[in-house]
């Protein structure tokens, strides 16, 4: 019997999520009263229940009494009954884009006519405050693709492996283009000498090999990378302990196309070349500007 419970901020992907895991042959129930939720756990871990993979979507709508949840989840696994809680989050500046672009009210404000975005994500916040707690897997979709959310609920819920619950993101860009606004951390390449200036390597990019050459055969390179893998594998398990679940490792050079592009390559194949207890995956942010 597999039960779990999808809830977490408005905007940070719990519909998706509810799709996806249908799609993998999940039962899906979305919108439960708060009030009903332990009678249905009931009814579905039941001996006699045909049904042994179960979503229940729950969401911290004006109105709800959602207070209760993180009681109710406290009492069902004290009853030895198998509840999971998957909680999807996003970033504010990210929640307050997605509500902009769909032009809809915040469940948060729908009573409070004239409240800003902000204030009903900090308002729900606060709510789900005592429920992330209690999750089990804490997904952050903020930077997310459709794809690789689909692949980290397989990972989880189909093909049942490890829960990394850090997403380690490698993002390359160029400072001319302004510094990534979620980069956690963020390191400057610009030291090294600049392809862009050899008259062969100006049209390419740190994708492909003669830029990679060139860039590598400065030592600096080598021992700059060799640093910097050194220092996160250092921090890295502080973040986890601590809870963090997104960690945006940005490198920038002028232009984002020559030297940020092949470190960050680099520095990523090495860090899942140490199979580390997270999750990887890389992004070139400014690769495609006009040169």
């Amino acid at each position: 019997m597999r039960f779990v419970i999808v809830t977490g901020m408005s905007g940070g992907g719990k519909s998706t999520a509810i799709h996806m895991l249908e799609d993998a042959g999940f039962y899906c129930v979305d919108n439960l009263p708060v009030s009903l939720i332990e009678k249905f756990a009931e009814l579905i871990t039941m001996p006699d229940s045909e049904i042994n993979k179960v979503v229940l979507g729950i969401d911290a709508r004006a109105g709800q009494q959602f207070e209760e949840v993180a009681g109710m989840i406290d009492s069902l696994k004290e009853r030895g009954i198998p509840v999971e809680v998957l909680y999807m989050d996003a970033s504010d500046q990210v929640l307050i884009k997605r509500y902009k672009e769909t032009r809809r009210i915040h469940p948060m404000n729908v009573n409070s006519v004239g409240d800003r975005i902000e204030d009903g994500i900090a308002k729900e916040r606060n709510v789900l405050a005592e429920v992330k707690k209690r999750a089990d897997y804490v997904i952050d979709s903020s930077q997310l693709l459709t794809r690789e959310l689909k692949e980290e609920l397989d990972r989880i819920f189909v093909k049942n492996e490890e829960y990394n619950s850090l997403m380690i993101t490698i993002l390359s860009f160029g400072f001319k283009y302004g510094i990534p606004y979620d980069a956690d951390l963020v390191f400057d390449v610009r030291f090294l000498p600049n392809p862009f200036y050899i008259d062969e390597l100006k049209h390419q990019t740190g994708n492909d090999k003669g830029v990679q050459d060139y860039v590598k055969s400065f030592p600096a390179c080598g021992e700059f990378v060799d640093k910097l893998e050194d220092m996160l594998k250092f921090l890295i398990p502080g973040y986890v302990q601590e809870g963090k679940y997104q960690l945006v490792v940005a490198i920038g050079c002028t232009g984002g196309q020559h030297r940020s592009v092949t470190i960050a390559n680099e520095l990523y194949d090495r860090l899942k070349a140490s199979k580390g207890n997270y999750g990887l995956k890389i992004f070139h942010r400014d690769v495609k500007q006009a040169k």
